[in-house]
């Protein structure tokens, strides 16, 4: 949630978030006039308030009719003081709805526009040129079908669309890259975490994914619990209503969990194989740190991210993201793309959010200061999930359909440094 001080003196401000992102400028005056409409309920409640407590000294010195006639109007003002406190709270309800309902203020810089309107940073790495060495690329998947290492065909039989078993060298070869991400980011200084993937309502909404995005969720109705599509939700509700200590740096994690997403909207987009799909493992990374070096996390998250990119040998890109195709948390985001040689096109694979205090403000998370206490930002990134297997299948095929295996990968793999097909 915005800064609701920042709202009341520039409402300029947030109204041109609400354009940049694409969102309604209007929502503005209407978070105002709620907020407006609560603060005067409040204020008409304690004057009411206060003249029930007032009346209650005149009773207690009051006696017969004149005693009689108090008590009758102090039975008035109690039905009044109970109805505007229910109006006050009603209001209180309603502008807290409609602040949520916006998004984060962009981070000055950040492009202007849609999906497609994106800046790219930087390229890193070599694209291989398959013609030149003789090759015929292949997908992911075929490529891991000769490996025995992806089943999409029981995957279907046994869950439906868009479920998939990794079998064999498959299995080995996630779990390599979740080790590999999760040993990177104990050595730079984040704790290892496995989180719950099943959230209550108000850790799922306090990180913002119950906005424009809900329908990619799974709910299960019968126990109030959604099941995580990151286990930054996890991580974000971790220490949710406390106030935490900062004096020695940032709080880091890093969490590892199965993560589920409908998908919903994406028909027709990736369905081959395992670049879009219902459920898979990821490694994310998150922070909990003052306001001031936010920016300066999140540069640190996104070098770390890199540093696995590199250490994989995978050839990628660094793009901003336009802001209105951040998440409602997010006031800038960095994503990784990964050349995919089979559809000579880039491919997310990882990417990094700086939601400054969005979050905390809606999950009550503070650190305490010299005033009182103020909320934190938060911070959150991938360092590995099942989607790599797609871009080191394809990046490292080999002419035979063999797959070079990266060096960093190789200790979790019993030292191969070639995967065969399976003839």
């Amino acid at each position: 949630m915005i800064d609701l001080k920042l709202l009341r003196a520039e409402p300029e401000i947030v109204r041109e978030s609400q354009r940049s992102r694409g969102d309604d400028p209007a929502v503005v005056d209407q978070v105002l006039a709620a907020d407006a409409e609560q603060r005067a309920a409040l204020t008409e409640f304690e004057v009411k308030r206060a003249e029930q407590k007032a009346m209650g000294k005149q009773v207690a010195q009051a006696q017969g009719d004149e005693k009689q006639a108090l008590l009758a109007h102090t039975k008035e003002l109690a039905a009044e003081v109970k109805e505007l406190q229910a109006k006050a709270d009603a209001a209180a309800t309603r502008a807290v709805e409609l602040a949520r309902s916006l998004g984060n203020i962009p981070e000055p810089g950040v492009p202007s526009g849609g999906e497609d309107d994106f800046a790219v940073l930087r390229h890193e790495g070599t694209v291989r040129d398959f013609a030149a060495e003789g090759i015929e690329v292949q997908d992911h998947l075929a490529i891991g079908e000769g490996l025995q290492a992806i089943d999409m065909e029981r995957g279907a039989k046994v869950s439906g669309a868009r479920f998939y078993f990794l079998t064999g060298v498959g299995a080995q070869l996630e779990l390599a890259v979740l080790n590999a991400a999760m040993n990177l980011a104990s050595e730079r200084g984040f704790s290892p975490m496995i989180t719950p993937t099943l959230v209550r309502p108000e850790t799922m909404a306090g990180t913002g994914f119950l906005g424009k995005h809900a329908d990619e969720i799974y709910f299960l109705e019968r126990d109030e619990l959604y099941l995580v599509g990151t286990s930054e939700v996890a991580l974000a509700g971790y220490h949710s209503d406390e106030i935490i200590d900062l004096s020695d740096g940032p709080k880091r994690y890093a969490g590892w969990s199965a993560c589920y997403r409908r998908e919903a909207g994406s028909a027709g987009r990736d369905t081959r194989g395992i670049i879009r799909v219902h459920q898979f493992h990821k490694v994310e990374m998150f922070a909990y740190t003052r306001a001031e070096d936010a920016a300066a996390e999140h540069a640190r998250f996104l070098a770390v991210e890199e540093e696995m990119l590199k250490a994989l040998e995978l050839p990628y890109r660094v793009i901003d993201t336009a802001a209105g195709d951040l998440g409602s948390s997010a006031a800038r985001k960095f994503d990784c793309e990964a050349w995919l040689p089979s559809q000579e096109r880039w491919m997310e694979v990882t990417s990094t959010s700086n939601c400054t205090t969005y979050q905390a403000r809606r999950l009550a998370i503070r650190e305490r200061v010299d005033k009182g206490t103020t909320p934190v930002a938060t911070i959150n990134g991938t360092i590995g999930t099942t989607r790599w297997i797609v871009a080191l299948l394809e990046n490292h095929q080999q002419a035979d359909g063999s797959v070079y295996v990266p060096e960093v990968l190789r200790p979790y793999l019993g030292g191969r440094e070639v995967l065969t097909p399976v003839i």
